[in-house]
């Protein structure tokens, strides 16, 4: 009986005119244009400068960081006040006040100080923002000390202290290396998670769901011929992220795919059983639509996708628990940056497996068969 439920399943998805379409265009749309976007890589803030010294080293410090492409010179005045007026006329980010007597007290061993003050109404923008011109001071600092006190074998050492960093897993600090891992499970939750549930509810709308009901197909075998086209349809959609990942960001994973496929496939059931318990609760499209809005809108806030569970509250770690889509994320980034094996990741594994259990458990006993 089920050999005429996937027959009749797949013949469904093949006339679609929509849906084969965008089994293949939405990865692209998605992993060719969001890692772009959504990024913490903030350039080209708007820098406003004023200069009290007028001295060759306020010069060397404002070119440097000019130059160094995270920042564009788009306001010079004279006072703070009419600087913090390019503030508030939004045509600046962040001010560099350099005081009088800059280069003297450097080169007398005073110490130079400058401020800096940021817009910070976009408080992550203006908070990166303070971090990178920081930096630049730093960096300028001690190229300012390499030319005041230049080694020589007569001269004094001067003890410094030398700071080697290594990051581990993200060398180059690539944000895309991050977010596309992470965007493929958000491509299976839509794909495999919500379309079934739009799907079906669609089939109730056009009453072809009411020659199911009136058949002698049991529960579970209903829900089988569900989900199967869409598991199929999600390693489908996975192989072209990778394909993608590999071919436009030079990505592929440092562990097996063979781990990814297995989680992916824990993964594709435990959302197409949520879909199917949504649509066999919403009467119409729209009522799945804005359940599936709901669902989808609290699965991303609390998935670790912007921003790390470790640095939310506890309450909010325990609602994060239960997202299956957290843990799905945690498995796609830890096998493609750290190379993990399924042993080491025990513990969303067992998560998974529960959720799909519980999901689908679900999925059958709501059915009804009922006009």
């Amino acid at each position: 009986m089920i050999k005429f439920l996937l027959k009749k399943e797949f013949k469904q998805l093949i006339r679609n005119p929509f849906l084969p379409r965008m089994i293949f265009i939405f990865p692209f749309m998605v992993l060719m244009v969001f890692p772009w976007a959504a990024s913490y890589e903030i350039k080209n803030l708007n820098l406003s400068v004023v200069d009290n010294d007028h001295s060759t080293y306020s010069r060397e410090l404002t070119q440097k960081i000019i130059s160094s492409n995270y920042f564009k010179l788009t306001n010079v005045s004279p006072t703070y006040k009419k600087a913090l007026k390019s503030i508030e006329k939004d045509q600046s980010d962040i001010i560099l006040e350099i005081p009088a007597n800059f280069e003297k007290n450097l080169t007398n061993g005073q110490g130079g100080k400058v401020m800096i003050s940021a817009n910070a109404v976009n408080g992550m923008k203006g908070g990166i923002g303070m971090t990178y011109l920081s930096s630049i001071l730093v960096d300028f600092n001690a190229q300012v000390i390499q030319e005041l006190m230049p080694s020589s074998p007569g001269a004094a050492s001067v003890p410094t202290i030398e700071l080697d960093s290594q990051y581990r897993f993200n060398p180059h600090l690539n944000y895309r290396v991050f977010m596309v891992p992470a965007l493929m499970v958000m491509l299976l939750t839509m794909m495999c998670g919500f379309l079934p549930a739009i799907s079906i509810v669609f089939e109730k709308e056009l009453g072809t769901m009411e020659q199911i009901n009136v058949s002698p197909v049991p529960r579970l075998t209903f829900i089988l011929a569900k989900l199967i086209p869409f598991w199929i349809i999600g390693f489908i959609v996975i192989s072209i992220g990778f394909l993608i990942a590999w071919a436009v960001y030079g990505l592929i994973p440092a562990g097996h795919f063979s781990t990814i496929y297995l989680f992916a496939a824990i993964y594709i059931l435990t959302v197409s059983g949520l879909g199917i318990v949504i649509s066999n609760y919403a009467s119409t499209l729209q009522q799945a639509m804005f359940i599936v809005f709901f669902f989808l809108m609290l699965f991303i806030m609390l998935s670790g996708l912007y921003t790390p569970i470790d640095s939310m509250p506890e309450w909010a770690k325990w609602i994060a628990a239960f997202n299956p889509l957290k843990h799905f994320m945690e498995v796609m980034r830890s096998v493609y940056l750290k190379g993990s094996n399924t042993f080491q990741l025990a513990k969303p594994l067992m998560a998974l497996i529960g959720f799909a259990v519980f999901f689908n458990t679900w999925a059958v006993l709501s059915y009804r068969k009922k006009n």
